[in-house]
């Protein structure tokens, strides 16, 4: 098939699916949330350059660095559209798991997912806004869509942002209870996003198997290029390597399951936006996984020295 078709499929939900999307998501920025300590934030009194140089790389540089590669290769709108979205999510409990394995800073990366999470309510979609209209094909694709840059921006705010708000206010106020409910919720938000993408996958793998050469190579370089942004980012910032390697992890892992929610719930589920963000969330865990083991043999190398 010709992989521009993908700009022509849409992954519909009726009313009941969408809701259940919505709620999925905010039940997982809820349990975010909820896992959120003041402690975390210390990392930004004793690192104050560190902190926000990593927030900005987040936030700022990895999408300018995905908008730079969409140039250069110049890929179907939908496909270009699942990039930027991907590129302007926060990073995900996952970096933090990656870092540890890693031996990296984990005071580090959970600060920085801590800060990219909350800011995650306005910058993400306001990201995704100004990236999208920066690139002609996606710009035309989403008026095509009749998407409301204002609606769209109220709407995906308050998913984010009121259970972020509700989490906080009860992890602040009732920690125990914080602590009980923390793990149910993320479950059940979990298990309703992962139930959505299968079905998605599963119920369109006729046209996207065929499609999936093309942009599994995409994805692969879109991922390098954040590993790359985030070890950069490292060198300049940090002459210690656990630090480093969390910055590796921050910026090259993002909530791929928050991108599809927000296409699915929002972007009326292009196809190949869809499929590009849900290849990402398997691939990142894939290279994530291999980095981990090239560090581990890297310090295994230097204790025999």
């Amino acid at each position: 098939m010709d992989v521009t078709d993908l700009d022509k499929l849409r992954i519909v939900l009726d009313p009941i699916g969408q809701a259940g999307v919505a709620l999925a998501l905010m039940l997982v920025m809820f349990s975010v949330a909820l896992g959120l300590r003041v402690d975390d934030f210390q990392f930004l009194l004793n690192k104050t350059a560190l902190f926000f140089g990593g927030v900005l790389a987040q936030v700022l540089l990895l999408p300018f660095i995905t908008w730079l590669l969409i140039l250069l290769l110049a890929p179907p709108a939908s496909v270009a559209l699942g990039m930027i979205v991907v590129a302007c999510c926060p990073g995900g409990a996952v970096s933090n798991l990656m870092t540890f394995l890693s031996r990296g800073n984990v005071a580090a990366s959970v600060a920085l997912t801590a800060t990219s999470s909350l800011l995650a309510a306005l910058m993400t979609p306001a990201s995704i806004l100004f990236w999208s209209h920066s690139y002609e094909p996606t710009s035309t694709l989403l008026k095509t869509l009749d998407v409301s840059p204002y609606i769209f921006l109220i709407q995906t705010t308050v998913l984010l942002a009121l259970p972020l708000a509700l989490g906080m206010v009860v992890a602040a106020k009732a920690p125990d209870v914080a602590a009980r409910i923390k793990r149910r919720s993320t479950v059940l938000g979990t298990s309703v996003l992962v139930g959505v993408i299968i079905y998605g996958l599963v119920y369109f793998s006729d046209i996207l198997i065929p499609a999936l050469s093309v942009i599994g190579l995409i994805v692969l370089l879109h991922n390098a290029a954040a590993f790359a942004t985030g070890a950069m980012v490292g060198l300049v910032l940090s002459n210690l390597a656990a630090t480093r390697r969390a910055l590796t992890f921050e910026i090259g892992i993002q909530n791929s399951g928050l991108a599809l929610v927000i296409l699915l719930s929002q972007l009326q589920g292009l196809g190949g936006a869809a499929a590009v963000a849900a290849f990402w969330g398997v691939w990142h865990l894939i290279a994530g996984g291999l980095i981990v083991a090239l560090f581990r043999i890297r310090d295994s190398k230097r204790q025999l020295l």
